[in-house]
């Protein structure tokens, strides 16, 4: 796909696309929002308005991609909604907005109670679950890549540091040698890599960037 394919498809409104952009960046959207001292209720509430706001008023339209990083195009005009939001006091009632997506809160805040996120700022808030999102991303499309096979034994193994795989045992569940065992972990790792490199690629300007957006993607994880 070229690069910014997943944002130029969402803005001629193509709903694979846009439901696509939303699950990526809603969790994201939402952190920042329950930074910012709105309860669980509300800050769902502005990231479905967000996001609506985003299609309506055709702002996915003007994006530039000569800028590069479409998520700095998105904090950028999240802060900015969440501001005139404040300012129009509440006149759109809660609830007001369609459900664009289903938003499991519940896990957005068991997430965010593992994290200091008083000591994160928004922005850095914003691309820790950014990059979180890319990773999932990435995972559910291994995972959609090997119905039947071993994945479930195997993802283990992505996050796994060196010489903490068993690979004997690993062997054994699989039915394997460990010598195979070894193979497919190598082979799962390289793919993991490229895909989550195609999910980082689907939303910047050029393949210059791709390179520091990994480079950021790594360091909103640590």
């Amino acid at each position: 796909m070229t690069r910014w394919s997943l944002v130029v498809a969402a803005a001629a409104e193509a709903e694979p696309s846009l439901e696509a952009l939303c699950r990526q960046y809603w969790h994201p959207v939402y952190a920042v929002a329950r930074r910012a001292g709105n309860d669980v209720e509300t800050a769902k509430d502005l990231t479905q308005g967000f996001f609506a706001k985003l299609l309506e008023k055709g702002w996915l339209e003007a994006a530039d991609q000569e800028k590069g990083r479409f998520r700095t195009f998105l904090i950028t005009a999240l802060k900015r909604y969440m501001v005139n939001e404040w300012h129009r006091e509440h006149a759109v009632k809660r609830g007001g907005f369609a459900e664009l997506l289903p938003l499991d809160t519940e896990l957005a805040e068991r997430i965010g109670t593992r994290e200091k996120l008083h000591e994160l700022s928004p922005d850095a808030l914003f691309d820790r679950r950014w990059a979180l999102a890319v990773l999932d991303q990435a995972m559910s499309r291994l995972a959609a890549e090997h119905v039947g096979g071993n994945f479930d034994l195997l993802k283990e193994c992505l996050t796994a540091g060196r010489g903490e795989i068993d690979y004997p045992a690993l062997a054994v569940s699989m039915g394997t040698s460990e010598g195979a065992a070894r193979v497919a972990v190598h082979r799962l790792r390289k793919r993991y890599r490229t895909v989550i490199r195609e999910e980082v690629a689907r939303t910047v300007a050029d393949e210059s960037e791709v390179e520091n957006e990994m480079r950021a993607l790594m360091a909103a994880l640590m």
